[in-house]
């Protein structure tokens, strides 16, 4: 299916090139992100490129990949804390207000404060 011998891929996953899962009878079991970066490894490789140039390369793809996951992870809160706020502030209470700044944490409230600063 790869055009890649099994102990090929036995060797990159040994070296942290690829990731497997095990079933419960300990077979390896690579899903179709596997299989592709087994394609970029085996096209970098016929570019002239090391296997650890290609793994740093891979590790930093990979790095790059969790910090936007991340911060979709803390948009998406921040999103949540807005909500909250302009539902507090359309019921005019005070009071409900008054609580909701004690709630807001540091990092919406900048966040607002930014927006409210590119509004006007």
């Amino acid at each position: 299916m790869t055009n890649v011998t099994k102990r090929t891929i036995d060797y990159y996953t040994t070296i942290g090139l690829l990731k497997a899962e095990r079933s419960a009878s300990n077979y390896r079991y690579y899903d179709q992100s596997a299989i592709e970066r087994l394609h970029y490894i085996e096209k970098c490789k016929a570019e002239g490129m090391s296997l650890d140039k290609i793994k740093k390369e891979m590790l930093e793809k990979d790095a790059e990949e969790i910090d936007v996951h991340e911060l979709r992870l803390r948009i998406r809160g921040l999103e949540n804390d807005v909500s909250e706020i302009l539902t507090h502030l359309d019921r005019n209470d005070p009071k409900s207000q008054e609580e909701m700044k004690k709630q807001i944490s540091h990092e919406s409230l900048s966040l607002i404060q930014t927006l409210l600063l590119l509004i006007n």
